[in-house]
């Protein structure tokens, strides 16, 4: 029986299963650290007080039981080492975990650069346990805001450095959230700053200028104070460093600026970027090796014009399932599909239900409008996962 080992429980390796398993007669196991898939464009609500811990998380015990597969298992494990070779991966829990078929989907990680000085004792936000961390502090600092606002009524700054998709996204929703928290209680110490630094000239480097138009009207009406062509040199004592002279004294500060890939990816005899992205073909498969896939954020992805894709969930999408349905073709004998990425468009939150986004790069959305599209979108995406986690946890309560 074919083995086939998915790393990573996230978009990517979710769509990769989805295939996967409409073939009864393999073994798939999915190994992931973590008991959950990560919803995570929707931390920022969570953050934002808009969400909870259930509405961003899909219990990845119970998906798998969904599935309804006999063949499929997930373990909870820390990938330590894999053997291309061999066809062996090792972990830090001393399991060996034996696979014919390989699909790296473990995703990235926020990139943190060594040579800004403080920035070592900085979290990735990404990461759910971090999001939940800031998520309380964020609260503590509004209550003390109100405790101690008849004696003092200090200045709260939070510093957003990266002025990408994830640092406008977290800088909106904060602001929103902190202005309606005020608002609601007539609290008189409403005095929390909010910077956003951008080391491009703009907001949102890459993306269309309307949608940079929209989403910079939208900060400034937040409040927000946008920095531009500015980087973050050090951090020290409370204080934030900027390359244009000013440090700011601030309460929280989150880092952005860029990401890399999964230390996973590191010893991996495989082309790899400069950021440890995995290098693939048209068909998701490494140079060297054409039973291992690389997909979503962790690896590089290309059109047919050979400009690299922007990592996000459309691209988990597509890669995802092109490499699930590939490793099919390959056990059928079947010929292999390209994977043919485009983008249907992009939405960004921008606090409460406000949005902005380009539609098939044909027309442009925002407010309400926009904010319901991507609330259609992600709905889409989470509604058949709940069904299977539902019917996954029936499942395991027979049992």
């Amino acid at each position: 029986m074919d083995k086939v080992v998915i790393i990573g429980g996230g978009y990517a390796g979710i769509y990769a299963l989805r295939e996967l398993v409409k073939n009864k007669n393999i073994k798939i196991t999915l190994i992931d650290q973590n008991t959950f898939h990560n919803l995570q464009p929707e931390v920022y609500d969570l953050i934002a007080n808009k969400s909870n811990i259930a509405d961003v998380t899909i219990d990845l015990t119970t998906l798998c039981m969904g599935f309804n597969h006999s063949y499929l298992e997930y373990k909870n494990l820390k990938v330590r080492k894999i053997d291309q070779k061999s066809k062996r991966i090792y972990t830090d829990e001393q399991e060996i975990v034996e696979f014919d078929y390989l699909i790296l989907a473990a995703g990235t990680r926020t990139f943190f650069p060594p040579i800004i000085p403080g920035l070592n004792n900085a979290h990735d936000i990404k990461k759910l346990p971090w999001a939940m961390y800031f998520k309380q502090s964020f609260e503590n600092q509004l209550f003390k805001k109100i405790q101690l606002e008849v004696k003092q009524c200090d200045d709260t700054h939070i510093v957003v450095v990266g002025a990408g998709l994830s640092g406008v996204e977290i800088a909106a929703e904060m602001a929103y959230n902190s202005k309606m928290f005020f608002k609601r209680g007539n609290f008189s110490c409403d005095n929390l700053k909010i910077s956003l630094i951008s080391s491009s000239d703009t907001i949102l480097p890459g993306l269309p200028s309307e949608l940079i138009r929209i989403s910079h009207n939208r900060l400034k009406s937040l409040g927000i104070n946008v920095i531009t062509n500015t980087k973050l040199q050090k951090c020290e004592d409370g204080f934030a460093y900027l390359s244009n002279g000013t440090k700011i004294n601030h309460s929280f500060l989150i880092f952005t600026g860029g990401v890399e890939a999964s230390k996973i990816t590191q010893e991996l005899d495989i082309e790899k970027t400069s950021r440890g992205q995995i290098v693939v073909n048209e068909f998701m498969q490494t140079d060297k090796y054409p039973n291992i896939f690389a997909v979503g954020d962790v690896s590089e992805i290309k059109n047919s014009k050979g400009e690299i894709m922007p990592p996000n969930v459309t691209m988990a999408r597509l890669s995802g399932a092109n490499a699930g349905k590939n490793i099919l073709n390959i056990i059928k004998k079947r010929k292999l599909e390209k994977c043919t990425p485009k983008l249907d468009g992009i939405l960004i939150a921008l606090g409460g239900k406000y949005a902005a986004g380009s539609i098939y790069n044909l027309f442009f959305v925002k407010g309400r409008l926009a904010y319901e599209i991507k609330k259609y979108v992600f709905d889409s995406y989470r509604k058949p996962l709940l069904k299977l986690i539902k019917q996954g946890y029936k499942r395991l309560k027979k049992g």
